[in-house]
């Protein structure tokens, strides 16, 4: 047997990979249905529900603002700015933060440790729960929500910047410092440019997705779009829901195309595709 394993070793390490796909596999499977078991989960009930999702939808049609048009709008353009404002802050908190937790610009262990784990319970608890958190603070409205994202996002950004920072090329940091460059302007001229048009892809990006968690914000009471929605869902006035829903998705649609262009001039052209 060891002279077979020795003369083909690419047949028994695919064995040893099938083998391992399979127990992987099996405890997939498992899971999955120890899992559908105890939540209760139930074909037929779906399968019944179909026909009231079938009725709320067409008591959606047609959509409807209810002569509320002015007051949703205003409530949409809350949304937006509690979206933008949460994100900026978040973003010029993270951005020097972010340094402490590279290990290429803080090579000392304790403080990139330390650094690491601010950020990891931070982005661990979810933006509903910081809204929620918030509105007990400072009480109902658009700032609880600002707060919120601004918390929420403060660790994810935090995250993301600071693995941008390690992965920057290391050339131009040398060359500053063959130059005789002190540590800050081997961040500043060998770091910064390689990692700035990064940082504000993935700012743009998560303001484009803060934009849809200000809604769901909203309906514990941090302000925006989201109160109204919530209102109108609980007396089932779904002709108003659905003219909601359609304000947010274009609203949605419109950053995201602005948001694209950004990120392309940023960042620079998408890859052409293959083939």
């Amino acid at each position: 047997m060891a002279r077979l394993m020795a003369a083909y070793p690419a047949g028994f390490g695919n064995r040893r990979r099938a083998a391992g796909l399979l127990l992987l596999a099996a405890a997939v499977g498992l899971f999955t249905g120890f899992a559908m078991w105890r939540l209760d989960f139930s074909l037929a009930r779906i399968l019944s529900g179909l026909g009231r999702l079938a009725d709320f939808s067409l008591m959606m049609f047609p959509p409807s603002a209810g002569g509320r048009f002015w007051i949703y709008l205003q409530s949409l353009g809350e949304t937006v700015a509690i979206a933008f404002l949460g994100t900026l802050s978040a973003a010029l908190l993270a951005f020097p933060f972010s340094f402490l937790a590279a290990k290429n610009v803080i090579p000392n262990v304790f403080v990139h440790f330390g650094a690491r784990r601010v950020l990891d319970v931070i982005r661990g608890v979810d933006t509903l729960i910081w809204a929620l958190l918030w509105v007990s603070v400072v009480g109902l409205g658009p700032f609880a929500g600002l707060l919120a994202i601004a918390c929420s996002d403060f660790g994810a950004l935090g995250k993301l910047f600071s693995e941008a920072i390690e992965t920057a090329d290391r050339r131009p940091v040398d060359g500053v410092a063959s130059s005789g460059g002190s540590r800050m302007q081997q961040v500043r001229f060998g770091v910064l440019p390689q990692v700035l048009p990064v940082i504000g892809g993935q700012c743009l990006y998560y303001f484009e997705s803060n934009t849809r968690s200000a809604t769901i914000i909203g309906i514990v009471g941090a302000g925006g779009i989201g109160v109204h929605l919530a209102e109108q869902i609980r007396v089932l006035n779904l002709q108003d829901v659905s003219f909601l829903v359609l304000m947010i998705l274009a609203a949605v649609t419109v950053i995201d195309v602005v948001s694209t262009r950004l990120r392309t001039a940023l960042v620079g052209r998408r890859a052409a595709p293959l083939g």
